[in-house]
C-alpha cells in the first residue's frame, strides 16, 4: 500500500511585524491541515505591496522570535535572501526540487485566494499545491448559513486544482493597525509574542510609521 506524501505547509507574509493571529493562524494549521512540517517564508521584494517594508533582516529576525520555538515549524529566508520580485511560484517549485516526495499545502486567506487569479503563474501555482483558505469562525451569518470564499468560481480555474478549508478563532489583529500604535507611543504587549515587542523596542522599530 502506498503511504501518503508528507505534507509541507507553506504560509508566507510580510510579518511587518509577525503578531498574534499569525501565530494562532500557524498553530490552527499544524492542528487541522495534517501537515508534517510547515514553512514560514517572510516576503522579499513585494511587488504587489504599495509602500516600502521595514528592512527583510529585521522582519526575518521577528518571525523567528514569533515562531521558531514551535515545534514542526521552520522560518525559511530564501525569499528575503532571492534577487528581484518575490514570486510564490518560484518559492513552489524550488520546495518541489528540494522535497519531490512531498506535497505542498499553500496557506492563504480569503481575500487572497479571491485575487489568485491576479498572482504570477497562478495555474501552475495549482498543479503544484492545494491552496488551504483560512476563514474566520464568525464568518458563518446568524441563520447558520455560510459567507465563505468558493474558490470553484474563479475564472479560468484549471482542472484538478485542490482546496482545503483552515478554520481559525475569531481575532482581528492586524500589522497596519500595530505599526500606528506604536507609532501613538501605545502598548502593544497583547497583540505580538514577548519576544517580537521586545525587539521591536530594542531596535526601535515603527516609531514614525
Amino acid at each position: 500500500m502506498a503511504l501518503n506524501p508528507p505534507r509541507l505547509g507553506v504560509f508566507g507574509g510580510a510579518f511587518d511585524p509577525p503578531h498574534r493571529t499569525h501565530v494562532a493562524l500557524v498553530e490552527a494549521a499544524l492542528a487541522q491541515l495534517r501537515l508534517d512540517e510547515l514553512r514560514i517564508f517572510p516576503t522579499g521584494d513585494a511587488w504587489h505591496k504599495t509602500r516600502t517594508l521595514s528592512p527583510a533582516a529585521d522582519r526575518l529576525a521577528m518571525a523567528e522570535r514569533a515562531f521558531g520555538g514551535i515545534p514542526r515549524v521552520v522560518v525559511d529566508p530564501r525569499e528575503v535572501q532571492r534577487a528581484g520580485p518575490t514570486y510564490t511560484l518560484d518559492t513552489l517549485r524550488e520546495l518541489k526540487r528540494e522535497f519531490p516526495q512531498a506535497q505542498p499545502v499553500l496557506i492563504m486567506g480569503s481575500d487572497q485566494a479571491a485575487a489568485l487569479p491576479t498572482w504570477h503563474g497562478w495555474q501552475e501555482i495549482l498543479a503544484i499545491a492545494i491552496v488551504s483558505i483560512a476563514e474566520r469562525l464568525e464568518s458563518a451569518r446568524s441563520d447558520g448559513s455560510a459567507t465563505r470564499f468558493d474558490p470553484r468560481t474563479l475564472p479560468g480555474l484549471p482542472a484538478g486544482a485542490r482546496f482545503e478549508t483552515l478554520e481559525l478563532p475569531p481575532m482581528d489583529t492586524s500589522a497596519t493597525d500595530i505599526r500606528a500604535r506604536i507609532a501613538r507611543g501605545e502598548d502593544i504587549a497583547a497583540l505580538v509574542p514577548p519576544a517580537v515587542a521586545r525587539y521591536i523596542d530594542q531596535h526601535h522599530l515603527y516609531a514614525s510609521a
